[in-house]
């Protein structure tokens, strides 16, 4: 997929997909949301049930734990683009294979290249090990990996990967929601320095030890 598409050119190939079977069942594709040019990229898995009906990401149940901490922590959800590794609901919920999320790859590349984020937040071990492939970095798992800030080089691009858990594992375990907290807040404490600080993205990762998690 060229970069010369613009970005309703890239929804519409999302919306009318048939690059893999997750087509078949669904009710609407969803291609993500959230400013063009986000200075925060959020990716999670893929649509639930919710976000399959309307066609938005993170609407549902998680969706909107998400929303809430976020916005509790001074994260505006409008501030930030929201999508998916994944642009269509797998059946029951179920992970993506490992086809369909190589099928899609070319809409998230694309998506992360023309938004050109400076910070992206994976939502999950999906997310998380997805991201870490394109930064030819390795992947150790969701709670090995969580609760760090990443320097990382994606295509083109110097970025900040932050990866946390999904927050449908927070719904019900108060104990993994609370680590969703911690994580967020270090969301956070990134984007304010790289607000005030721009010229760190291109500074060595120590910059950020003072709160990195170890």
């Amino acid at each position: 997929m060229s970069l010369d598409y613009s970005w309703q050119e890239l929804e519409n190939a999302i919306r009318n997909c048939t690059r893999c079977q997750l087509y078949r069942n669904r009710k609407n594709a969803v291609p993500g949301e959230g400013p063009k040019d986000a200075f925060v990229m959020f990716i999670g898995e893929a649509p639930g049930a919710t976000e399959d009906e309307m066609g938005r990401p993170f609407v549902g149940a998680a969706g909107k734990l998400l929303t809430m901490i976020m916005e509790n922590l001074g994260i505006s959800r409008d501030s930030v683009y929201i999508t998916n590794v994944v642009k269509c609901r797998p059946p029951n919920n179920r992970e993506p294979s490992d086809e369909e999320i190589e099928k899609c790859g070319i809409y998230l590349e694309t998506q992360i290249r023309l938004i050109k984020p400076k910070i992206i937040v994976t939502l999950g071990n999906i997310a998380g090990k997805t991201i870490f492939f394109m930064g030819k970095e390795r992947w150790e798992g969701i709670m090995k990996m969580r609760g760090r800030v990443y320097n990382m080089k994606i295509f083109d691009l110097t970025v900040y990967v932050i990866p946390t858990i999904h927050p449908a594992a927070g719904l019900y375990n108060p104990n993994l929601k609370n680590l969703l907290i911690q994580d967020l807040k270090i969301v956070k404490e990134c984007i304010d320095k790289m607000s005030t600080n721009p010229q760190d993205m291109t500074a060595k990762p120590k910059t950020l030890l003072s709160y990195m998690k170890k």
